[in-house]
């Protein structure tokens, strides 16, 4: 029902994290420094695996995907975040606040279910490997990552749609840095509930069926690895999986926590710091883990520092003896 305390476009007062003065330089810059790590971490992913060619395989392909989605991830909410920090809080319209929520949904859901196929690769490759390149081809493989990131975009599309249609009160405060789903609903004066059945429907499987996924394959995984009699074969197999499976319970735990673990009064400030992990700290955990666990990313690594250390000794030389090389 519309009343004379309501509109369409309203402004949101974004609080973010509220301290004092003297505080908000020494916690932009730690930001600052995790953003720059993180985006240069995930882009040094990326380009690895478009570089080298002993990265020309499907977990790497997929894996490049799931750093453009950190990347997004990231990118969508910390430039803004320093922004509420240095400010205060900041107001913004809700059609920038919507737009800042379709990003970050399409980066989650899209990570979830990169993570799903990233385990049905995992499960072809040591539980069906005589048929793995066959079906793991290139084909199938861009079409997956397709599938991925349409069906997120979609999904956060049709939930932005929807928003978009109610009606906001005019005091309108999120107490976070930034723009989610619930908080939003939580601003409208109009009836929300097709807006929520919408996200249960289509936004919840994009959650649950990837998580219940990825633990029936890895049952089978774990299933086909104590059946290899060698000790030596049984870590190489479980060593292929274990950054896989080290992410996925990371982001999927701070995920839980952060939307599924009921919050109360008491807790904001632990809500924010949970979605600060979610949102900050594990974009950049996964290029660390994918590096440390895997020996291919590293070896790519070294090599192309030594050719860049080549190609840079080489220009010294021809620039010694002023000649173009």
């Amino acid at each position: 029902m519309r009343t004379e305390n309501t509109t369409r476009f309203p402004l949101v007062l974004l609080l973010g994290f509220q301290v004092d003065p003297i505080f908000k330089i020494p916690i932009m810059i730690p930001m600052c420094i995790l953003y720059i790590l993180t985006v240069t971490g995930n882009l040094l992913i990326t380009a690895l695996v478009q570089l080298s060619q002993n990265l020309k395989y499907p977990m790497f392909f997929f894996l490049s995907h799931l750093s453009l989605c950190d990347i997004v991830l990231t990118t969508s909410i910390v430039p803004n975040m320093l922004h509420v920090i240095q400010c205060g809080g900041i107001t913004i319209t809700i059609a920038l606040c919507t737009t800042q929520f379709q990003f970050f949904a399409t980066a989650v859901a899209s990570e979830c279910l990169l993570l799903a196929v990233m385990s049905y690769d995992r499960y072809l490759a040591i539980c069906n490997p005589l048929r793995y390149t066959s079906i793991m081809d290139n084909q199938c493989c861009l079409w997956l990552v397709t599938s991925c990131w349409f069906s997120s975009f979609t999904a956060s599309l049709g939930a932005v749609i929807m928003i978009n249609r109610l009606e906001f009160c005019h005091q309108n405060i999120i107490n976070n840095f930034f723009c989610d789903f619930w908080p939003i609903l939580k601003l409208s004066c109009s009836d929300t509930f097709a807006v929520e059945m919408e996200q249960m429907l289509i936004g919840f499987p994009l959650v649950v069926f990837p998580v219940v996924f990825i633990c029936v394959t890895y049952i089978y995984i774990s299933t086909s690895i104590f059946r290899i009699s060698s000790s030596s074969g049984r870590q190489k197999a479980f060593s292929t999986c274990s950054s896989h499976l080290t992410v996925v319970c990371i982001f999927f735990g701070t995920m839980i926590a952060n939307y599924f673990v009921p919050s109360t009064r008491n807790s904001i400030k632990l809500d924010k710091l949970i979605s600060l992990f979610y949102t900050v700290i594990t974009p950049l955990l996964n290029p660390i883990i994918y590096s440390l666990r895997n020996l291919e990313i590293r070896v790519a690594f070294e090599k192309l520092v030594i050719a860049m250390k080549l190609k840079s000794t080489n220009l010294n030389y021809f620039k010694k003896l002023n000649l173009k090389p």
